[in-house]
């Protein structure tokens, strides 16, 4: 009896929901009111859109390629959504194999004089060109574009790469009408498929088909997917967010596990047991660690011999800072040498955090590695473990029960800070006895900006006096940085944040190149421009937001700030004798949902003096996109207060 290999897939998908599209209203065809669109009533603002777009993912079954037929089309809106019509296809290759694209077909469509115009694309327009060692670039732009045009392009992609199944994006930043995925998967593979974003299926349906792949008398079933998006909004980058990435709805596929039809099975996804040893023996990073260093080849014998722990920790942490450079590379996984940082005095993210645990260990200071990615990578994967999602690695010390975060690439953060870049809330402890776990990586302390103002006005309507500064947390660690880089240009900037003011006898109070707090204060002269006999003033000489950063109408991903900020503003005018205050300003209290946030403004007027405080507090360093509209009004209040004019009346 022949014998036969039955493979089930297992696949994270959804219940079955919708039938299929109808035809008729979601096609490859270009037709008349298509061309005649002037604007996407959905998005008034779209330069370019998507009116359909196909995927069908297929595995073939003379030599187990992994196929993908595209199709897009793309309506033309205006002259900014030109940059639509040129079209990027990245192949990845690597020394033996490589992805291959073919069968591109591209036509562009216009309507003049009532006819319709088809332009299509030659093959010498289509370019090659290397991105990089692993990556080639196919590219080519459609002929003929004009405001009004629609596009249609088509190609077939063959990849011999079944570890790195097809993903589909169905978000862009522009919008889309349709966009639809299938996808073909033999039971000898099996993935874990991500879902990303917030946006809802159209379509989401599952059927399995038998014998659709064999070999060597065996046979396995087909999972057949297909999902479909409709309406799907532009992603639109905002301020404070981490990578798009996180947030742009797409289906991945991550390789579990794969099953031979000899009976063989490759386990790719592995649990983080497994992980953790490989990692420990690991020849860049595992091997690194797990050095032994001299302390004094390196350390002062008072620093050796320091009985506080907290002490000896931050002194070790600046030595590495002080006498080692970041040249600029990540490399977590790639060119990690500790004794070529040692020799070359410069070196990578992973090299210098390295050096720095082991010396710490050495020490007898408690202290692991943590892997991380950063902001603009995109956050982790927490379901199973893909180390390639890491790209950056900093170091965990634990003194007194107390918990820091470290990282000595950069000579101006204090002791227990980590650049904002790490900021992307959790990473992985790396503790070869007990085993890895995910730590968050929030800040606990809040970031300040505070300033105090004491200023006098005088009878010929110059305004004199003293402003005092106080940073701390990353508002303070960027004051350093601009200010110990270069003090001349850092108060000249100052001066330029204040027309016709001259700064006096700017000092910096307290504030080394490591310091947490940076406060400064400095006397200011300011002259008005002639305005006749009254005075119109803005108390606000310095303004935390000079516009609300948050435009869109709706935001579908978080507001990630990046940790918890305080602002606060106190002036105190003296208005002598020779004028009057024509209204006071009105006071307003203000509170985020679940009292998240709050602003605090209020003024009082007595003896020719104004006081103002204002007072902003964001009490969490990320907010839901639920927040976002409150967050919207919340700055467009904080906004408008900042733009409170004062008139000053000269007295008879």
């Amino acid at each position: 009896m022949k014998k036969q290999y039955f493979f089930l897939l297992f696949i994270t998908s959804f219940l079955f929901s919708f039938s299929q599209t109808d035809d008729k209203l979601y096609n490859y065809r270009v037709n008349l009111s298509e061309l005649k669109m002037k604007t996407y009533e959905k998005d008034s603002t779209a330069n370019a859109l998507v009116l359909y777009e196909y995927g069908n993912s297929y595995v073939e079954k003379q030599n187990f390629n992994l196929v993908t037929e595209e199709k897009h089309k793309i309506k033309i809106l205006n002259r900014e959504g030109f940059k639509n019509a040129t079209i990027t296809i990245y192949l990845y290759n690597t020394k033996n194999r490589s992805e291959k694209v073919k069968d591109i077909v591209a036509t562009t469509y216009n309507q003049t004089n009532g006819k319709v115009i088809k332009t299509k694309l030659n093959d010498k327009d289509i370019f090659r060109e290397k991105y990089d060692d692993n990556r080639t670039l196919v590219k080519f732009t459609l002929p003929n574009i004009k405001e009004g045009s629609v596009i249609t392009y088509s190609y077939k992609l063959i990849s011999p790469f079944m570890f790195n199944y097809k993903s589909w994006s169905f978000q862009s930043d522009i919008p889309k009408l349709y966009s639809e995925y299938r996808a073909s998967i033999p039971g000898n593979w099996e993935y874990n498929i991500k879902l990303v974003g917030t946006q809802k299926l159209f379509i989401d349906e599952s059927v399995v088909k038998k014998n659709c792949l064999s070999a060597n008398g065996g046979y396995s079933h087909c999972s057949y997917s297909t999902y479909a998006m409709k309406d799907i909004p532009a992603f639109i980058k905002e301020d404070y967010m981490t990578s798009k990435f996180n947030y742009l709805a797409r289906i991945e596929y991550e390789l579990k596990t794969f099953k031979g039809f000899d009976g063989r099975i490759n386990n790719y996804t592995k649990s983080w047991k497994t992980v953790d040893k490989e990692f420990k023996t690991d020849k860049d990073i595992g091997r690194q660690l797990s050095k032994s260093v001299n302390l004094e080849e390196f350390l002062s014998n008072n620093i050796i011999n320091e009985v506080d722990n907290y002490k000896k920790a931050d002194a070790i942490y600046k030595y590495v800072q002080e006498n080692y450079t970041w040249n600029g590379e990540y490399r977590i996984f790639k060119d990690v040498s500790v004794k070529d940082l040692i020799k070359n005095k410069s070196g990578n993210v992973s090299s210098i955090n390295i050096l720095l645990h082991n010396l710490l260990k050495e020490a007898n200071i408690e202290t692991k590695p943590v892997l991380v990615s950063t902001r603009n990578n995109g956050f982790p994967t927490k379901i199973y473990p893909v180390i390639t999602d890491f790209n950056y690695l900093i170091v965990q010390v634990i003194i007194d029960n107390k918990t820091y975060l470290l990282d000595a690439t950069d000579r101006y953060l204090s002791f227990g800070e980590i650049p904002f870049r790490c900021l992307n809330s959790y990473g992985r402890l790396m503790d070869f006895k007990k085993g890895s776990e995910w730590i968050d990586i929030n800040p606990k302390e809040l970031s300040t900006i505070q300033y105090r103002l004491n200023l006098n006005l005088d009878e010929n309507a110059n305004i004199t006096g003293k402003i005092s500064s106080k940073t701390t947390g990353y508002h303070a660690l960027n004051k350093r940085k601009k200010y110990f880089q270069n003090s001349d240009s850092y108060i000249t900037n100052l001066e330029d944040k204040f027309p016709n003011t001259e700064i006096v006898n700017h000092d910096v109070v307290k504030g080394g190149k490591t310091n947490p707090q940076f406060i400064e204060s400095y006397d200011v002269e300011y002259s008005f421009d002639e305005t006749g006999e009254n005075i119109y003033l803005n108390p606000f000489f310095i303004k935390f937001f000079s516009e609300n950063p948050f435009k869109l109408q709706e935001r579908t991903y978080p507001i990630d700030f990046g940790y918890k900020d305080s602002f606060f503003y106190v002036l105190k005018l003296n208005f002598g004798d020779e004028y009057t205050l024509l209204e006071k300003p009105k006071d307003l209290n203000l509170t985020l949902p679940n009292n998240t946030g709050s602003i605090i403004f209020s003024s009082i007027v007595e003896n020719n003096y104004l006081q103002i405080l204002f007072k902003i507090n964001f009490k969490d360093s990320m907010y839901l996109p639920e927040y976002y509209p409150y967050l919207k009004g919340f700055m467009s209040k904080i906004v408008d207060i900042q733009t409170n004019s004062l008139v000053l009346l000269k007295k008879k």
